[in-house]
């Protein structure tokens, strides 16, 4: 039988084989290596994209808050107009009372009553004056008990006194105003059903 050698054929294909298997290797390497840096700039590209949104919000944001403290500035003036607003028109509306406050004074005086000096300090009313009689006090004070305007009539002092040769009685008194509201309007009766 003759003897036939076949080692340098596996050689020479272990040998291929090998290259292959490097070249591969080396081709899977690089295909890694390219994969790797792709993915590495996309998500470079894509940080760089969201960095600029933040930037943007952060913008926008720096924008909106100046847009708030304008806001709350301007609501702050609002809220001090509204309350000269309110001080105008209570003085508006308390303008007439006190016309109305003396008016219903001399209303309500009974004759023989005079009055030296009026003071009004809030809503009190200190009243000093001469009278001919008591009574003709106890009248004074009915009739402010009475009044739509003026209420709790209180004497806190009195005494005699001579004007002339007619005895009168010297007095010293105090009131309150009466807290009126604005009329509501009446409530429909039968409302939608």
């Amino acid at each position: 039988m003759a003897k036939i050698n076949l080692l340098p054929w596996r050689d020479a294909l272990r040998t291929e084989r090998k290259r292959q298997f490097t070249g591969i290797l080396g081709l899977a390497a690089v295909v890694g290596i390219l994969v790797s840096v792709l993915v590495h700039i996309s998500f470079e590209s894509k940080i760089d994209s969201q960095k600029n949104r933040n930037k943007y919000l952060q913008s926008e944001i720096s924008q909106l808050d100046k847009q708030i403290e304008e806001i709350r500035k301007l609501e702050k003036q609002k809220e001090e107009l509204l309350n000269r607003m309110q001080v105008v028109q209570s003085l508006q509306q308390s303008r007439p009372l006190v016309v109305r406050l003396f008016d219903e004074l001399v209303r309500q005086i009974p004759t023989g009553v005079y009055l030296s000096k009026f003071e009004r300090k809030n809503k009190t009313l200190k009243l000093n004056g001469v009278s001919e009689s008591t009574p003709r006090i106890a009248a004074f004070m009915r009739n402010i008990e009475k009044s739509q305007w003026l209420t709790n009539p209180d004497v806190s002092g009195f005494k005699a006194a001579t004007k002339g040769s007619i005895p009168t009685t010297v007095f010293d008194m105090t009131a309150r105003e009466k807290g009126f509201k604005k009329k509501q309007p009446a409530a429909k009766k039968g409302g939608k059903k």
